[in-house]
């Protein structure tokens, strides 16, 4: 299973969110581990929801500001290092929002396996919503519902 180790070190980065903020609501949570120069998800964001700051290599990290969890960050991420997290999505389950470049396309009410961040499978999950815009330049959106003990496994899915 995952290295608890790694774990606890994402946490510890700039990109993870506090608690607060991830017990709020929408928040991108950012993987990006590598500095260097790259701002796309700072300079998307319509609410500010992400700072790089003066010098273009310093990691992204999440402000603090209210996320609609409108995604464009997540497509905006040249590395797709950047999810979103919606911890409100229901009093037992949360939503994952995350890039999707594979065919075929999951189906919204569709069951999927979700998996860590080496494929091993966690749980199952729905997928609650699919966004495929021309904007996006074939990168999706798929949402998937998890048990909220897992939100800090779940990185991507396996169909069943």
């Amino acid at each position: 299973m995952f290295d608890n180790d790694y774990l606890k070190k994402l946490k510890k980065s700039a990109g993870w969110p506090s608690d607060k903020l991830i017990e709020r609501g929408p928040v991108p949570i950012i993987e990006c581990i590598e500095e260097i120069p790259c701002n796309p998800c700072e300079t998307v964001c319509p609410k500010n929801c992400i700072e790089i700051g003066n010098c273009i290599t310093d990691l992204p990290r999440p402000t603090g500001n209210e996320c609609t969890g409108c995604g464009k960050c997540v497509v905006a991420c040249p590395g797709l290092a950047i999810f979103l997290l919606d911890n409100k999505y229901s009093k037992d389950k949360a939503a994952i929002t995350i890039p999707y470049e594979l065919l075929p396309l999951p189906q919204k009410g569709e069951m999927v396996k979700a998996v860590d961040r080496q494929g091993n499978i966690v749980c199952d999950a729905k997928v609650i919503k699919v966004v495929s815009a021309k904007r996006n330049n074939k990168t999706n959106l798929v949402t998937i519902a998890v048990p909220k003990k897992f939100i800090d496994l779940v990185r991507f899915f396996k169909f069943i």
